[in-house]
């Protein structure tokens, strides 16, 4: 799930974050040639989604209703059967995974979901125990923190959305089923990778839900969809989908991985976002925001004047608004490139962090490297020493972002980027919309804020 929602553990010791990097060699062999594109975000999402077009997709079905593509692709089901296999958990265990962090144990029972797990440490033969007797559903929390070819679909996802990709791998076995019907706060993408998984989806009674919510048998009524995914499938719901899944009788175990975005990113979220900004920068122009609220406003209980007094404020900021070039953003853009995975590569990455060729003088041409992994935004100055708060521009990137830590909400996480003067916008959008630019056409005053705004940062932009 994405930031801070994947689902809370019942374990009680976590224990270290394990190293990722050996794990996927411990996981058995290496990936088949994709069959999808990998060359651009948008490439990649036409290629993930076919035979659907991304315009029928956003026009149909985004938001609104269930997708489901069932392809008899043999390659694309050997591709999607090596993105997790059940044999995995072995080398995945043999390297410390935790009840609660890691994985859920969990069986749904008369409606209701049982959660399974142990106390601290994950042990392989617990694990496959549960699974064979109990007939318990295991759940992986993040795997694109181990396996590679997750690690390359979801950063090309949050690339093309622009938002948190989160997932979780659900191992069910045969004529069992692990979590009761609910809805989820995310879009959500499942594709099946072992066996053959029977849904059913149901009529939201909460559209684009903020909020996962178990919903009881007897109130979701008949499903409006029920079908079986085989590997190579896909599946596509809108966050509310009331949805419920089990393994059919007498065939194998199922594996699905669920690939979900867009929690949190709604309008609303936005508005809320932006709006603490814009009330900061009209205050400082207009004396009526900072005149003080009236005496015992806080002690009264009726607020019918006050409530026309804020309308009226309102009306004022959306004025604003209206004329503003750069919305201030408080936390979405910066949280959206600390938490974010970092740019695939294979390797140990090192090319990512090292600079582009010796740094720019007035005749070099600068470009940036990796657009789809720098967000740029406008603030007060954080500075504490700087008691104007002046506003800044301040450019953060993911590039040494963390994949260890991808989505697991209670790992502490840092930002990485540089602040500049306002005035330096318009040579920031030069270089943010130019395939490549010269440095001594960016829009700065001297030759010397030319040259020293390339210099400043190394790893995001890239010069010749």
């Amino acid at each position: 799930m994405p930031k801070k929602a994947r689902p809370a553990g019942d374990g009680k010791e976590e224990g270290p974050v394990p190293k990722q990097v050996k794990v996927e060699a411990a996981c058995g062999p290496s990936s088949p040639s994709s069959p999808l594109n990998f060359d651009s975000p948008s490439g990649f999402f036409e290629s993930f989604i076919s035979p659907i077009k991304t315009e029928t997709f956003f026009k149909e079905f985004w938001e609104q209703k269930p997708l489901l593509i069932q392809r008899d692709d043999p390659a694309l089901a050997t591709y999607y059967q090596s993105l997790f296999r059940l044999s995995d958990l072995k080398g995945l265990c043999s390297w410390g995974m935790y009840y609660g962090r890691d994985v859920n144990v969990c069986r749904c029972v008369h409606g209701k979901k049982k959660v399974l797990n142990k106390d601290g440490r994950v042990h392989f033969l617990q694990l496959r125990k549960d699974f064979d007797q109990k007939r318990a559903t295991i759940q992986f929390h993040q795997p694109q923190r181990f396996k590679d070819e997750l690690w390359r679909i979801q950063e090309k996802l949050e690339c093309y959305f622009g938002s948190l990709v989160g997932s979780n791998v659900y191992i069910t076995p045969a004529g069992a089923q692990g979590l009761p019907p609910h809805y989820d706060d995310v879009e959500v993408f499942i594709l099946q990778l072992e066996g053959e998984k029977h849904w059913r989806l149901y009529q939201p009674t909460v559209p684009l839900a903020r909020e996962y919510s178990l919903e009881a048998e007897d109130r979701i009524g008949r499903p409006t969809h029920e079908f079986i995914l085989k590997p190579g499938d896909l599946l596509y719901f809108p966050r509310g989908t009331i949805h419920q899944a089990d393994t059919p009788q007498g065939l194998a175990h199922s594996t699905h991985v669920t690939i979900s975005t867009y929690q949190s990113s709604s309008w609303g979220d936005f508005l809320l976002d932006t709006i603490s900004g814009l009330v900061f920068d009209t205050a400082r122009a207009d004396v009526a925001l900072r005149a003080g609220i009236p005496r015992q406003l806080l002690l009264q209980v009726e607020t019918t004047a006050v409530a026309t007094r804020l309308s009226g404020f309102l009306r004022m900021l959306a004025d604003r608004l209206e004329g503003t070039k750069e919305l201030p953003s408080a936390d979405m853009k910066k949280d959206f490139a600390m938490n974010r995975l970092p740019p695939y590569y294979a390797g140990d990455g090192a090319e990512l962090v090292a600079p582009g060729g010796q740094f720019p003088g007035l005749d070099s041409t600068v470009k940036l490297q990796f657009r789809d992994h720098v967000v740029l935004t406008v603030g007060p100055d954080q500075d504490p020493t700087d008691e104007t708060r002046e506003k800044m521009v301040y450019v953060y990137h993911s590039l040494k972002n963390r994949r260890d830590t991808h989505m697991m909400g209670n790992e502490e996480t840092e930002s990485h980027g540089l602040r500049f003067p306002l005035s330096h916008m318009d040579a920031l959008k030069q270089i943010w919309s130019s395939s490549a630019i010269s440095v001594k056409d960016l829009k700065l005053t001297t030759d010397e804020e030319k040259q020293n705004l390339d210099q400043e940062e190394v790893e995001v932009w890239n010069s010749k």
